[in-house]
C-alpha cells in the first residue's frame, strides 16, 4: 500500500512538471507572434520631403514615433525572420525592452533594442543591437541560420533604417562569443583597441563560426554587431556581424 502511495505522487509530480515544460514550451512559440501590423509597416513611404529625387524611406517613422518615441530605427535581413523595430530607452535602464513590447507590455519575446552606449544615429564604431533568440523564430532567432556556411555565404547584408537614411551592412562574421558586455570590455574610442578588436572578429576564437573571405577592416570602418543567446552553450552569444557600405539618404 506504501509503495502504491509512492508511486502515485511520483506519478503527480511528473505530470505538474509535463504541465509546467508544456506551457512553458507554447509560450515560448507563441510569444512574440504578434500581428505585422503592430509594427507601422508604412505602404507609401516616409515623411514627405522637396528633393524628389532621393528614393522612398519604406517606414513610417512619424507614426512609429507616435506609438512610442524610443522606436528609432529598423531592421532587416533578408531570408530570415528579422524585420522589426529598433528601440532605445532614455528614460529607464538599459535593458527594458529585453522583456517589453513596442507598447512597453511585459512580454518574454521583448524587442530589438540597443544600449545607452550608443547613439541612435549608428555613427559609433560598433554598435550593439541585441534581441532574444525565440524557439519560434521571432526576434533575434532566425539568426542562427548564419551557422550553416552555405547560408551565410549566400546571404550577404543587414539593412537598417532611420528617419532619411537606409544604412547597408555586408555581413562579414557570425560565431559563438563569450558573455561579456563588449561595450564596456572595450574602448572603441582607442584606434588601437578597436583595431585589434576588428582582428580577433576575423578571427575568433570559436570552433562554431562562419568568416567571410576577402574581407578587410580599419578603424575607420563602423560595424553592427547584433547579439542573441546560444542555449546549447550557456550563457554564450552568438554574434552576426556587419560593416557599414553605403549610406543612401531617403525622402
Amino acid at each position: 500500500m506504501k509503495k502504491k502511495r509512492i508511486r502515485l505522487v511520483v506519478l503527480i509530480v511528473l505530470l505538474v512538471v509535463f504541465v509546467i515544460a508544456a506551457a512553458f514550451i507554447v509560450q515560448e512559440f507563441i510569444a512574440g507572434k504578434e500581428p505585422v501590423d503592430q509594427y507601422y509597416l508604412s505602404e507609401t513611404g516616409s515623411v514627405s520631403t522637396s528633393d524628389d529625387n532621393l528614393p522612398d524611406n519604406p517606414i513610417d517613422f512619424a507614426k512609429l514615433q507616435e506609438a512610442n518615441r524610443d522606436i528609432y530605427a529598423w531592421i532587416k535581413i533578408p531570408n530570415t525572420d528579422v524585420d522589426y523595430p529598433i528601440l532605445q530607452s532614455y528614460l529607464e535602464h538599459d535593458n527594458y525592452y529585453i522583456d517589453r513590447d513596442l507598447n512597453k507590455n511585459k512580454a518574454r519575446a521583448g524587442s530589438i533594442y540597443t544600449q545607452k552606449k550608443n547613439k541612435t544615429d549608428f555613427s559609433d564604431p560598433n554598435t550593439l543591437i541585441y534581441g532574444h533568440s525565440m524557439l519560434n523564430g521571432t526576434m533575434f532567432g532566425t539568426l542562427k541560420r548564419f551557422r550553416k556556411e552555405e547560408f551565410f555565404l549566400e546571404n550577404k547584408y543587414i539593412y537598417i533604417y532611420t528617419p532619411g537614411h537606409i544604412l547597408t551592412y555586408e555581413i562579414f562574421a557570425a560565431y559563438l562569443y563569450d558573455d561579456r558586455h563588449i561595450l564596456n570590455a572595450f574602448d572603441f574610442t582607442d584606434k588601437e583597441v578597436y583595431k585589434n578588436y576588428l582582428d580577433s572578429c576575423l578571427n575568433p576564437k570559436s570552433m562554431i563560426k562562419n568568416i567571410r573571405a576577402g574581407i578587410t577592416l580599419t578603424t575607420d570602418d563602423r560595424i553592427v554587431t547584433l547579439s542573441t543567446c546560444y542555449e546549447e552553450f550557456a550563457p554564450t552569444r552568438y554574434l552576426v556581424q556587419g560593416v557599414l557600405r553605403n549610406d543612401e539618404r531617403t525622402k
